[in-house]
């Protein structure tokens, strides 16, 4: 998949998920083999599996294969392969971003961006769907409607723990079940994926920032959603949550006229190419008043 890396330099590469996901995809036998794999059933089985003893061998190769460095993370013994896969990062290797006014990612990613225009429509990579369809909210939609979408897709190696994006008062967890599907670009020719994942999704009011909506949806072969304990007020940074095995997404909204996107976000989207961020770096900025 390509993308621009943090330094801005542009990344060709085609790891095993890509390769994977472009058979399922594009062939017949993989078209076959995928209305088994995402039957809710077989999630559920490969989902016990993970999280069984049994799983512990996948885990060396899973390090190998992905060529991880577990220094990054918190030091422990690993019961299963969903502990592995969800384990914990030392803090200093994911700061928060200093600055008051900037918007910060959830989690590390390859990130995309898309205004969201008064149709209520996004055309991402082909696909098109409804604003509306995604929250299962016409009020929802209404109100972000001006604003921007941002769209921060997680691959296997990435780290799956995501984090606040914004401080403020919470709304309840909204939560949406679907058929669980894959998240990565490669799907969105022949899938409308939003409307086949499982989604949970809150409203961050910010002082600073205005309303911000953060959404995680799940993905094919298990990608389960787990948020920590509902609370009344969300702080930046503060751990929302992980996701266990799979592709995963987290989307976040703003409304109209408060959050100016990273201009390099916005500019190699427009060129049809993510951008990778980690946790805890700004996606945009809050718009000064005297500019709005």
């Amino acid at each position: 998949m390509d993308y621009f890396d943090l330094d801005g330099n542009f990344i060709t590469e085609k790891n095993s998920q890509d390769r994977a996901l472009s058979f399922l995809y594009t062939t017949p036998a993989g078209s076959l083999l995928l209305g088994g794999l995402v039957h809710p059933s077989v999630s559920r089985l490969a989902g016990r599996f993970l999280s069984a003893p049994l799983s512990k061998p996948l885990i060396s190769a899973f390090i190998k294969r992905n060529s991880l460095d577990l220094s990054d993370y918190e030091k422990t013994e690993y019961t299963c392969f969903n502990d592995f896969f969800t384990r914990k990062i030392k803090k200093e290797r994911r700061p928060i971003c200093p600055e008051p006014n900037a918007l910060i990612s959830p989690c590390d990613c390859r990130a995309s961006v898309y205004p969201i225009h008064a149709s209520s429509v996004f055309t991402i990579k082909n696909t098109s769907y409804t604003l509306a369809s995604l929250l299962h909210s016409h009020r929802l939609a209404d109100r972000f409607r001006g604003g921007y979408a941002f769209l921060l897709r997680l691959t296997v190696e990435d780290y799956h723990r995501y984090v606040f994006s914004a401080s403020g008062r919470l709304s309840k967890t909204y939560h949406i079940d679907g058929i669980l599907h894959t998240v990565n670009p490669v799907a969105n020719d022949h899938y409308p994926i939003y409307k086949e994942n499982t989604r949970e999704y809150c409203v961050i009011h910010s002082e600073i920032l205005g309303d911000i909506l953060q959404m995680e949806v799940g993905a094919m072969l298990v990608g389960k959603i787990k948020n920590h304990s509902k609370h009344a007020y969300a702080t930046r940074g503060e751990e929302k949550g992980y996701f266990e095995y799979g592709g995963s997404t987290i989307v976040v909204l703003t409304t109209g006229e408060s959050v100016a996107p990273r201009s390099d976000l916005l500019i190699h989207t427009s060129q049809n190419y993510e951008t990778k961020i980690l946790q805890g770096q700004p996606l945009g900025y809050r718009i000064p008043s005297s500019t709005k």
